[in-house]
């Protein structure tokens, strides 16, 4: 039991049920299928942008711009939809998802071939992206009423009684976990963050992997900026602005290790469920919104203590076998 309990995948499982359980009994509405569902859905975005971060730091890198990504991407099916409703929402959706790629694109070349540091790259081009919708849209806002009904209503709409933005999240969590786990690309992010040196010993190109990285990163955050945009059905400059932090902070929580190398995909999904119900179970209970956000912050601060702790264990298990060896 002790040996199961040391994973951070349980460890957070056993705090989000712990957390589920202290709200339900206070309200216990809360924890109802249907109340929790809406709580997944709620996530369900955060969960798909924590993927495509966790990509980029398990090269050691980071992505700042995911939400101008998100913005950008969403305006730019917004104005397409409601200039063309006729043109399929599938096609908007491919189309969104391949100019969020090609962002993150810019993003990767400019870390591979400039050999910038990716925190100032991805702020500089956050400010950019951000900068772009205005200048496309003149800060005009794009409505419900100016959007097509299919556009609004495909992630409202269920299979199986579950909505499709949650079986997108699904899908994209499978494919992440396919890709990460079971192919050479994955490993090769594991590998360039945990030793880049010893990466290229392997045969690894560092800075391509990184870029393809920034792509994948790009491409989710293409893809809920649509989802995004079609659920609250309102399209403008500022859309989730700041979001970014709670998509970093839902890899942190969830074990994904800033100095790279370290990371699994239900952490990160954990991470971003544990941080969906932190944020949707305050207001329930009356509390401030500027606790939410000192609350949030703590998590945050704990939760990379706790990943520093955890790697330096690591570190010192390493030396020690290595003197055994010796």
């Amino acid at each position: 039991m002790k040996t199961l309990f040391r994973h951070r995948e349980i460890q957070l499982l056993a705090a989000i049920v712990a957390l589920t359980l202290i709200i339900a009994a206070r309200f216990p509405v809360f924890l109802t299928p249907s109340s929790l569902g809406s709580v997944y859905t709620d996530t369900s975005i955060l969960i798909i942008l924590a993927l495509g971060q966790m990509t980029v730091i398990l090269t050691k890198c980071v992505d700042l711009s995911t939400s101008a990504v998100l913005a950008l991407c969403g305006m730019i099916a917004a104005m397409l939809n409601s200039m063309y409703p006729d043109i399929p929402v599938i096609l908007l959706v491919l189309f969104v998802v391949v100019v969020g790629g090609l962002l993150g694109a810019i993003n990767g070349l400019l870390v591979w071939k400039l050999d910038m540091p990716p925190i100032v790259v991805t702020l500089g081009t956050m400010t950019v992206f951000r900068g772009t919708i205005f200048l496309l849209t003149n800060g005009k806002w794009i409505n419900a009423h100016q959007m097509s009904d299919a556009f609004k209503a495909l992630p409202r709409d269920t299979f199986i009684g579950i909505p499709v933005l949650s079986w997108t999240s699904i899908i994209v969590i499978a494919i992440m976990f396919i890709a990460l786990g079971r192919t050479a690309l994955g490993r090769s992010f594991f590998a360039v963050g945990g030793n880049s040196n010893a990466a290229i010993y392997a045969g690894i190109d560092p800075g391509r992997t990184r870029f393809i990285a920034f792509v994948i990163s790009g491409a989710l955050s293409g893809l809920a900026g649509y989802l995004w945009i079609s659920r609250y059905a309102v399209a403008y400059v500022d859309i989730a602005l700041g979001f970014e932090l709670d998509v970093v902070a839902a890899c942190v929580i969830g074990g994904v290790s800033i100095a790279g190398g370290i990371g699994s995909v239900p952490g990160a999904v954990l991470g971003a469920l544990f941080l969906g119900i932190i944020k949707n179970a305050l207001p329930v209970i009356n509390v401030s919104p500027f606790w939410q956000l000192a609350i949030s912050g703590t998590v945050i601060i704990i939760a990379v203590a706790f990943n520093a702790r955890a790697e330096r264990k690591k570190g010192r298990v390493i030396l020690k076998q290595a003197e055994v060896t010796a």
